[in-house]
């Protein structure tokens, strides 16, 4: 059996009764977060007969293109989708990575916390970095303390600007994390 078809029997079960999160952008949460007065709202989108889960939708400012799930929950899991620094109102410069990676974090707190977890279940990290000789140091520091003892594991891939998809974007993570 060759790794793909390894990777897809272990994988389709546990995903049939996956439950769906989805991050979606909003404008009037965006404005009602900018003045503090936003949390994360859950929403049932529909009953699974696979295994009784509920999908359930979380609605965030900062989601990402409809065209993929921000956070997919399958039993005790949740696999975060790529989180960025696009997000303009968030960024006080473009080319500030500890800027860009306190505004990932606090996103990727906000999407744990909705979804019923936090930063202390994160298990896996894994960041994309433009130039990381560059920027690994900066991203280092404000990575810190985000994540209680034990921190997560983590890992990088090193690439160029022009790869991330949208100027001046310099960091972009992914998680998985437990639930109860």
């Amino acid at each position: 059996m060759n790794r793909r078809n390894l990777l897809k029997s272990l994988t389709l079960l546990p995903l049939a009764g996956a439950a769906v999160i989805a991050v979606t952008p909003n404008d009037a949460l965006a404005q009602k977060r900018k003045k503090g007065q936003w949390t994360p709202k859950k929403e049932v989108v529909r009953k699974s007969n696979s295994g009784g889960n509920t999908n359930t939708a979380i609605t965030t400012p900062q989601g990402p293109v409809p065209v993929l799930s921000g956070c997919i929950r399958s039993g005790h899991l949740l696999f975060v989708s790529g989180i960025g620094g696009w997000y303009p109102e968030r960024r006080a410069e473009a080319g500030d990575v500890k800027v860009q990676i306190k505004s990932v974090l606090d996103t990727l707190k906000e999407v744990l916390e909705g979804a019923g977890s936090s930063m202390a279940n994160a298990l896996k990290v894994h960041m994309t970095v433009v130039e990381p000789n560059k920027n690994i140091a900066l991203l280092n520091e404000g990575y810190r303390g985000y994540f209680p003892d034990p921190a997560p594991v983590r890992s990088y891939t090193g690439t160029s600007a022009d790869l991330m998809g949208r100027d001046g974007v310099l960091v972009q993570l992914d998680c998985i994390a437990y639930v109860d």
